[in-house]
């Protein structure tokens, strides 16, 4: 008896020295990474939404935030190729081409407008999911509604640059968008460059 348990309680140490070892090691990471995150939004949200009116009293909302971080696809090989930035960190920035994923903003979006940026939350709103958009773009049909897509976040260099695709759709035939690159300097993201530029 004495011996299972002496067993067991060597077993249960063991696995929760090994849960605290990915505990203490990943978990900076990934809070480092959300924050990232939040900065990067905030600065594309402040970029988009600087002309835009505040949504009130029941006004028509032109631009919506798609709820969902859009995968990276093989798209981003093609930004790649025109940056020599992007091809000295190639290898990294390719391991992170998934288009698996499935993600949202929603830790991102609720921690930027925790009590903060009020203003800018009566810009942006609520997200919408493409069904959502769909609904009021065809409920008032006056073709200048646009629905902002972002991309998951690509860091490479030490996270000290991050890529992120931007696209605005508005139906069929008429988007645009681009590739965002960022660098933080002193703890600060700033777009210094903007990369394969589209529209239809």
């Amino acid at each position: 008896m004495n011996e299972n348990y002496s067993i067991y309680t060597l077993q249960m140490k063991s696995t929760l020295i090994k849960i605290l070892f990915v505990l203490l090691f990943t978990s900076p990471f990934a809070f480092s990474q959300e924050k990232d995150n939040v900065d990067i939004l905030k600065i594309i949200f402040n970029k988009y939404y600087k002309n835009e009116k505040i949504i009130a009293k029941e006004r028509l909302q032109l631009l919506s935030f798609y709820c969902k971080k859009a995968p990276n696809n093989e798209e981003v090989l093609e930004v790649i190729s025109k940056s020599d930035l992007l091809k000295k960190n190639a290898d990294e920035i390719k391991k992170q081409i998934d288009i698996t994923i499935d993600e949202n903003w929603s830790k991102e979006y609720n921690t930027l407008f925790d009590k903060q940026n009020q203003y800018l939350k009566k810009k942006v709103n609520a997200c919408l999911s493409f069904e959502e958009y769909k609904v009021v773009s065809d409920r008032f049909g006056e073709n200048n509604q646009r629905l902002m897509i972002l991309s998951k976040p690509i860091y490479f260099s030490k996270t000290n640059f991050a890529l992120v695709k931007v696209a605005f759709y508005r139906n069929i035939e008429h988007n645009n968008g681009s590739y965002l690159l960022f660098e933080k300097v002193n703890g600060i993201w700033t777009i210094i460059d903007y990369l394969n530029e589209w529209a239809t």
